[in-house]
Formats: C-alpha cells, sequence, structure tokens
C-alpha cells in the first residue's frame, strides 16, 4: 500500500549485485518478491504480471539463482534473503535513479522512518555514496562526529575494519549507526593528508534541529536549514519571527549541505519567504501530467532582503527551495552549483515490511526546468576550497564583524556584504 506523502532524499548508492535486465521488467510492479518467496517455500508462485514471452525469458534468472544457491563456493554467503535483497537492489539501481529510487530492508525502513523524526542514535553524521565512494557529507553540530573531528568530505574506507568498496548508502548507514554508547571505528581519508587514519566515534542519541540562527552586525540574520524533516518548517516560522523581534532586517539562508528531506517542509520553508500561491515547483508523472505545488498564506520574512547560500552537496528539497526563489526573483543565490536530484519519492511498504522507495514523479522548477542530473546554478558563484568548513550560526557568536569578513568562509562573506550593502540603503 503506497503512502501519499510523498518525500525527497539525496542518496545514492551502488546495486549489491546486478541481475538480469528481464530481472527490471518483471519485478518493476512489485510482485517479483512474490515469485521468490514462492520459489523459496516450494509454493506455486504468484501468476507472472507479463506477456508470456517475457515471463518465459525470466527463466533465465531462475538458471542464475539455482547456479548461485547451489554451486557458489561460500554456501552461507548464497543467503536466499539477502539475494532476494539484492535482486530487488539491483532492479531498482538499473531505472537509472541513483540518489533516490531504492529498495530498504524491514530494518533499513525502520532506521529510515527514524531519521526523520529529528532523533536517532548514531555518530550523528549525514553520509553518502558518491562516484562509488562511501564518504562523509556533513557531521552534525554538536554530534559525537563532530566532536570526534571528522569533517565534511572525509572519505570512508572502512567500517570497524571492514572495506566499504562497493557499499551502499543504506548499508554504510545501518554499519554506522547504532545503541547509545557502543564504539564505531572509522577509516578516513582527508584531502590534502597523504595517509588514511582512523577515528573511534562512541554513539550517543543525537537531536537535530534542523533550523539555528544568529543574528550579524547590521542586523542580518544568519540562518542555517541543515535539512528538511518534519519540524523542519514550524522552526523555520520561530527562527525568523525571533529574528525580527531582535531588529533583523535581511536575511542569509543557509542551505549548504543540506541533504533534503521532506517535500511538504520545503513547500513550508518556501511559504515563509515567497506570497502565497506562488509556484515552488512542478511535479511531473509518468505520462507527462504536471502539477504545481504553491506556497501557503502566513509567510513571516516576505519583505525581507534574502540571500541563499548553496553549495555541491546542497540536494533535494534544497533544490526545491532555492529554484523556487530563483524562479520568483526572491532574493539571490550564492555559492556552487547544486547536486542534482530530481525526482519525488512514493514509498511503499511491502509484505515482510522492506520499503520501495520508488521515483513516481520528477520535479522541475517553477519555470519548467528539469534539475535531475543538472542542479541550481547560483546567481552568483563563489566556490570555497575543500578544506575549508562553512560557518555556522554557533561559530559566530564570539567573532567580530572584522573577523567574520576576514574568515575562509567566502560564500558567506560575500553574502553578508550583499546584505550589509541592501539593508544600508533602506
Amino acid at each position: 500500500m503506497a503512502e501519499q506523502s510523498p518525500f525527497a532524499f539525496l542518496r545514492l548508492r551502488l546495486p549489491l549485485w546486478v541481475v538480469s535486465a528481464l530481472l527490471v521488467i518483471v519485478l518493476a510492479g512489485g510482485l517479483g518478491v512474490g515469485l521468490l518467496v514462492g520459489f523459496l517455500a516450494n509454493r506455486s508462485p504468484v501468476a507472472c504480471p507479463e506477456s508470456p514471452e517475457v515471463c518465459e525469458e525470466f527463466a533465465v534468472f531462475w538458471e542464475a539463482w539455482e547456479l548461485s544457491r547451489s554451486r557458489f563456493v561460500d554456501p552461507e554467503a548464497a543467503n536466499p534473503e539477502v539475494m532476494i535483497a539484492g535482486a530487488i537492489t539491483g532492479m531498482v539501481d538499473s531505472l537509472g535513479d541513483q540518489g533516490h529510487t531504492r529498495f530498504l530492508t524491514a530494518s533499513e525502513a525502520e532506521a529510515w522512518d527514524t531519521s526523520l523524526s529529528g532523533s536517532f542514535e548514531g555518530i550523528g553524521a549525514y553520509i553518502d555514496v558518491r562516484d562509488g565512494q562511501t564518504m562523509i557529507v556533513a557531521p552534525i553540530e554538536g554530534s559525537p562526529a563532530e566532536q570526534a573531528g571528522i569533517l565534511p568530505g572525509d572519505a570512508i574506507l572502512a567500517v570497524d575494519g571492514d572495506p566499504t568498496t562497493d557499499w551502499s548508502i543504506d548499508l554504510l548507514r545501518t554499519r554506522v549507526r547504532g545503541p547509545k554508547g557502543t564504539t564505531v571505528t572509522l577509516l578516513l581519508q582527508r584531502g590534502g593528508l597523504p595517509e588514511p587514519f582512523e577515528v573511534a566515534v562512541v554513539r550517543d542519541q543525537v537531536v537535530v534541529p534542523s533550523v539555528s540562527w544568529y543574528l550579524l552586525p547590521e542586523d542580518v540574520a544568519l540562518v542555517r536549514l541543515s535539512s528538511f524533516d518534519g519540524n523542519s518548517g514550524r522552526q523555520m516560522r520561530e527562527a525568523l519571527l525571533a529574528a525580527r523581534e531582535q531588529g533583523a532586517r535581511a536575511v542569509i539562508l543557509d542551505l549548504r549541505n543540506n541533504p533534503g528531506g521532506l517535500l511538504d517542509q520545503a513547500v513550508e520553508v518556501a511559504s515563509q519567504f515567497l506570497p502565497a500561491g506562488t509556484v515552488v515547483l512542478q511535479e511531473e508523472d509518468r505520462q507527462g501530467r504536471r502539477t504545481s505545488r504553491t506556497t501557503r498564506s502566513g509567510g513571516v520574512a516576505l519583505d525581507l532582503p534574502l540571500f541563499v547560500l548553496i553549495n555541491t552537496n546542497s540536494a533535494s528539497s534544497s533544490e526545491i527551495v532555492s529554484g523556487a526563489f530563483q524562479s520568483a526573483e526572491r532574493g539571490m543565490l550564492i555559492g556552487e552549483t547544486t547536486f542534482g536530484t530530481g525526482t519525488v519519492l512514493t514509498p511503499y511498504r511491502l509484505s515482510d515490511g522492506s520499503r520501495l522507495l520508488l521515483g513516481t514523479q520528477q520535479w522541475l522548477t517553477p519555470d519548467g526546468a528539469l534539475i535531475r542530473g543538472q542542479g541550481i546554478t547560483p546567481d552568483e558563484e563563489v566556490r570555497l576550497p575543500f578544506d575549508v568548513i562553512p560557518l555556522r550560526p554557533t561559530d559566530l557568536e564570539n567573532l567580530s564583524l572584522d573577523e567574520i569578513m576576514n574568515s575562509d568562509d567566502l560564500q558567506l562573506v560575500r553574502a553578508l556584504k550583499l546584505a550589509t550593502e541592501t539593508v544600508g540603503t533602506r
């Protein structure tokens, strides 16, 4: 049964093993799982949903299955449950929507649900697989990962001594997360350092406030949005109201290293800056039919000058919001071209508790531009060296204006200069 709320996430994964292209066709409707389970239970399988020709050709899959189960050198490795998950994973990866459409086992689905709540147990870092490399996108502020000195862009070479070669994002997440008080050891490779190094991180309860803010000199509010979870819209509204009460006359919205999240929260966040009825995105289904999502009334920052920071790790809902601002000519985008995620996921619960996150629609900017594989281009490009960590609101509390303007965070420096010039002319 499909859940009706669509999601948008930045996730890149690799197949556990590649299956025949025929598997893509037969399993696409979800009934392939029934075929596999029926075979293993020695029962009559679910009727093949495809044409007789395709159903007959599907015998090739069973040949490969039987040979793998009966002749692979390590019989314990030929685990039916793992092989089924691998088959489905290979199928959905072959659809070409790497980063979004994916299969989650029952345990992975449970962890995925937990991640949307804004609280979980683990090291506290956004992780990903990009170009086949497992990596740290960004540590969460105040998390065990940050306290251990882990930085954005660190490549994860091994987890507890096991090489991460060909790992999927969900396998990586499962291995890195764990109960509070337990330790996980990561082998990391950092740009600029000649040798990998190990970091032992003690897991803890991680609470993720998605919004933090600080009132900069010249009454410019820096508002950082780290993800689009279930409370992001409410937290954004509260932060903006508090900033206005303290005299904010402009806003710098920091979406750097934001991997995305819930689509409805993207609309909520955009609604704080755009008039009611403004198109935030277009959703296009497989028939080419398009529907628009628009902002709601009640925005609390409609009149404040807006400057938006983006980078290559800004993805999914971050791109939706950035694209909406750009199309409406609301504010200025500063930084680097975003990641380029472009499908809207619908989660389907499968009979064994697993989940199929399927890209049933693709999203376009209000102007109709396709973002998948292209990203959002900033209005002004400002690049940061790979070893420069963007400043966060909590980093600015003890810095003077001169110290901020002379910092290595050139993107923030440029945004603050433009914002200061703007409020000075009002």
